[in-house]
């Protein structure tokens, strides 16, 4: 294995081999020459973090793939973003202040983080700091009267391109009705007045406890992502006590649910669940769910988490192996005091185990034939690397797993066979050009670009595919990485078909880079920078665009807001030159797509779990356009027993159709005997099935033709 084959991807962020740094990794600690501009007592940076962003500047300059142009525009960008990270929703700072900010340091911000100048973007977090604890003692002071809940009174909560308030009369209605809404919510939750005022208070207190706990670290922390950010999506600094939490979910050595979070204005929001813990196991924890609340056990009371310190809240999630923890969500999509739900895990260690591939035999009847249909879950690329440098011959890997799986379903004569790759967000990409090679005649996989523009061709390590039969690769806006390496390989070599939804689109690569290399722990943070681009067989990048499916299914995920495209500052699209490459020979050609289309077309109009699944998909995207509600509390109570209404009918609609035995709540929906259906995979069995179906008519007319020559 060659060293540029060693990159491990991820649709957020990717371990790879570390970058040789030269003398950029081992600059000079030293103080910056000017005078601190912060008042007294103010957190400010420290002398090493000044030398850390010089560092992480000279190596993004050095290294970093887009290699941008570090000039006014550049600086505008970084500035936006620090002051995005501190008020996403546009509701501490004045208008006043962002002007007054912006004229003195905008233009030339990111210089000023190349020369560990730091002291502007703390002067910017100070009055940030400020203006948050007069904020939320006012907010306080409105919990003593419950407010007068027949108003017409609306609040826009979708602010993150709203205007700043430009005085301080409007920031206090803007906090009125604020904190009206998060009143209105509790209520909605079947909390009493005093009930909902005490959660708040509690709350909005936890909150400025936070802001005072707020250390250079934290604060530097942002600076700099603001910066690498501005490179691209997937170029990011890890403070030290981060790369320690980065380190325990990439090892998967911890106690816990398995997800990743981060703060995201008050809210610790998901950004992924990891592969094979209990959240994935469980199904129903989402990247963009908001974390509102955390309960111990059973029946513990549930702790409310709004405003407090991403730490704090994963202390409070972690725990013993065996334990069950309650999480107290607002699901993705839905709005700022929107319907809550409560999901119950149990703590497990989160092990490389826990996430292999899994497989299953579904069988669909085409014509009075059963077909036999073997589907395997792949959750991500991933591989024993360690065992592997030890010279052990039964490391794990992704591959493996795959093939020990694939031989047992063959055992059971099936006739197709479905990849389920939806939501695996990649891994490592030695595992991506392995797995294709089991499906494959020996050849190229992808093409890897470096910044220098040299480019690279990886082929897959096996002389001969494994399994020859009918083959789909199912996929969503999840998969990503090395997941789009693989199906973009199977579609361009016409081995099979790509199912689902269009994917995420990140056709980059990342390496994780120490900012000290001589020690072993990251006492000075990590770095992932991003170094090249991946590029199909033809010469089309993954990047920005993803890859299309064959026959396109719905989706609740939002391509407008998950996917390279959502994210700001992603790379281009665009392509190179192809490799040759051998095109199926002698396997199973793949069928006329447009005869899968129609006949899954036709197949959708009169499939009540399918009718469901796009009227629920409706509903989603009807919450997803509303931007602002109501303060009214007997409008409120009755748009939410319209909603609950609305998805009562759709569920018993569906049930009547099957046969099902209807429900009298919404809440019993997906409820302990209550199994949602697996519309996707359900659909994908049945265009694997018409696959079959299509291959045994073209062999049957063969045959038929081949009789006839010779008669």
């Amino acid at each position: 294995m060659t060293q540029s084959q060693r990159f491990r991807l991820g649709w957020l962020t990717a371990i790879a081999l570390v970058l040789a740094l030269g003398t950029a990794a081992v600059l000079p600690l030293r103080a910056p020459a000017s005078a601190s501009i912060l008042p007294p007592g103010a957190v400010a940076p420290t002398a090493t973090q000044r030398a850390i962003a010089r560092k992480v500047a000279r190596i993004l300059n050095k290294y970093q793939y887009s290699h941008p142009d570090i000039d006014a525009h550049f600086s505008h960008l970084v500035f936006d973003r620090y002051l995005h990270f501190l008020d996403p929703e546009h509701d501490y700072f004045l208008d006043s202040d962002v002007q007054g900010f912006a004229a003195a340091y905008r233009n030339n911000f990111a210089q000023l983080i190349e020369t560990g100048k730091l002291d502007p973007a703390f002067l910017i977090f100070q009055r940030f700091k400020q203006q948050s604890e007069a904020h939320l003692r006012y907010a306080l002071s409105l919990l003593a009267k419950e407010p007068d809940w027949n108003t017409d009174t609306t609040y826009h909560f979708d602010r993150k391109h709203a205007a700043w308030p430009a005085s301080e009369a409007q920031m206090d209605s803007l906090w009125r009705k604020r904190v009206m809404n998060e009143e209105l919510s509790l209520l909605l939750a079947h909390k009493t007045w005093p009930e909902a005022a005490d959660i708040l208070r509690k709350r909005y207190q936890a909150e400025l406890h936070r802001i005072t706990q707020i250390g250079a670290e934290d604060v530097f922390e942002d600076v700099m992502n603001a910066y690498a950010l501005t490179y691209d999506p997937h170029t990011t600094y890890f403070s030290p006590i981060s790369s320690e939490e980065y380190r325990i979910e990439m090892s998967l050595n911890y106690q816990g649910i398995g997800a990743t979070l981060q703060m995201n204005g008050n809210y610790v929001t998901v950004v992924n669940v990891i592969p094979g813990g209990p959240a994935a196991v469980a199904g129903t924890l989402k990247p963009k769910d908001r974390i509102t609340g955390v309960g111990e056990g059973e029946n513990g009371p549930i702790t409310d988490v709004v405003g407090w310190r991403l730490s704090d809240v994963v202390q409070l999630i972690r725990g013993k192996a065996g334990t069950t923890v309650r999480l107290q969500i607002l699901p993705a999509g839905e709005h700022t005091g929107g319907k809550e739900e409560v999901l119950h895990f149990v703590r497990n260690k989160v092990t490389l185990k826990a996430q292999e591939a899994q497989s299953k035999l579904a069988t669909v009847t085409r014509n009075g034939r059963t077909y036999k249909i073997g589907i395997i879950t792949v959750p991500s690329f991933y591989e024993d690397v360690q065992a592997e440098d030890e010279g052990k011959t039964n490391y794990r890997s992704t591959t493996r797993d795959v093939l020990r799986l694939l031989l047992k379903l063959e055992t059971e004569h099936i006739n197709g066979l479905i990849l389920d790759l939806r939501d695996d967000g990649g891994g490592y990409l030695p595992e991506a050009l392995a797995l294709t090679g089991l499906f494959i005649q020996h050849g190229p996989v992808v093409q890897l670009r470096d910044r220098s523009g040299q480019i690279e061709v990886l082929d897959d390590p096996e002389k001969a595919p494994v399994y020859n039969g009918p083959l789909a690769v199912l996929v969503n806006r999840y998969s990503a990485s090395a997941s789009e390496i693989f199906a973009g390989a199977i579609q361009d070599y016409h081995r099979g078909v790509i199912i689902g939804q269009n994917t995420f689109g990140k056709g980059t690569v990342q390496n994780l880079i120490p900012l000290d290399r001589w020690s072993s722990k990251p006492i000075d943070g990590q770095l992932t920078v991003t170094i090249g681009k991946f590029y199909r067989v033809t010469g089309q990048s993954t990047q920005h665009r993803g890859v299309v499916p064959d026959v396109a299914l719905p989706s609740p995920i939002d391509p407008k807001l998950v996917g390279e495209s959502a994210l700001p500052r992603s790379l281009p699209w665009d392509t190179i030159g192809a490799v040759p490459f051998p095109v199926a020979t002698g396997l199973p050609q793949v069928p006329s797509i447009a005869k899968l289309r129609a006949a899954e077309l036709a197949r959708e109009q009169h499939d009540p779990n399918f009718q469901w699944l796009v009227g629920d998909i409706r509903l989603i995207d009807a919450m997803r356009e509303q931007k602002s509600v109501s303060l009214n509390l007997a409008m409120r109570q009755t748009e939410r027993h319209t909603e609950d209404a609305q998805l009562l009918a759709l569920d018993n609609q569906r049930r009547e159709a099957l046969g099902l035995p209807v429900l009298k709540s919404s809440r019993q929906i997906g409820g302990k005997h209550d199994k949602i259906p697996d519309v996707i995979l359900d659909q994908a069995e049945h265009i694997m099935a018409d696959m079959i179906h299509l291959d045994d008519e073209r062999a049957n007319d063969l045959q038929t033709a081949q009789s006839g020559t010779r008669g």
